[in-house]
């Protein structure tokens, strides 16, 4: 077993400094330098523990789902779909235009950002996006199913729908929206609340 020296820097302080220079430019336009620069390590610190650079992206990934995302969390504590959808849709105006982030989600950013040369980190950010429209579309068979939606809902429609507007939002976000304008696209969006 080789014994190395042990690891001299806060993990998560460093995935947070490498988060944000993934959300502000994007898997292929971070490089090596930017991102050891942030993190306050050198290169072989940062291979050593990640591997690579698609290594301390996926890291760095799962921190922002577990860390930077919360108001999905709470919004599926609302005991409604529509009051699912509303905290979601009001929350991202909220997250999208926080001035501790940069603007935008970092998996649209991401997923836009990518080009075929890599494949893999654009497919690990669409199914991230896609696991957040299954999760919807779950929740509204379920309340088509208790009655809180009409039996003529479509579940999954109506999950890209608002899957859409959020990842617009996003977009509007990153181009400069005010957090006031995107809660106005929030509201117009809920008033397609099927009733």
């Amino acid at each position: 077993m080789r014994l190395g020296r042990p690891r001299e820097f806060d993990m998560d302080e460093a995935l947070d400094r490498a988060l944000a220079v993934f959300w502000r430019r994007g898997f292929e336009g971070a490089s090596i330098a930017e991102l050891t620069q942030a993190m306050g390590i050198n290169p072989p610190s940062l291979y050593a523990a990640f591997g690579n650079k698609e290594g301390l992206f996926r890291k760095v990934l799962d921190r922002y789902l577990a860390v930077r995302t919360t108001f999905w969390d709470d919004a599926m504590k609302e005991p409604t779909a529509r009051g699912l959808v509303e905290r979601l849709l009001h929350g991202t105006a909220d997250f999208m235009t926080d001035p501790a982030n940069p603007p935008g989600c970092l998996l649209v950013r991401g997923t836009l950002a990518c080009s075929d040369m890599a494949q893999d980190v654009h497919r690990q950010m669409v199914e991230c996006r896609c696991e957040g429209e299954r999760v919807m579309r779950d929740r509204f068979a379920a309340a088509q199913a208790n009655g809180e939606l009409p039996a003529d809902a479509d579940p999954a429609a109506l999950a890209g729908y608002f899957a859409t507007v959020l990842e617009g939002m996003s977009v509007h976000a990153a181009g400069g929206a005010t957090r006031e304008a995107l809660h106005k696209v929030a509201d117009t969006a809920l008033r397609a609340w099927p009733s």
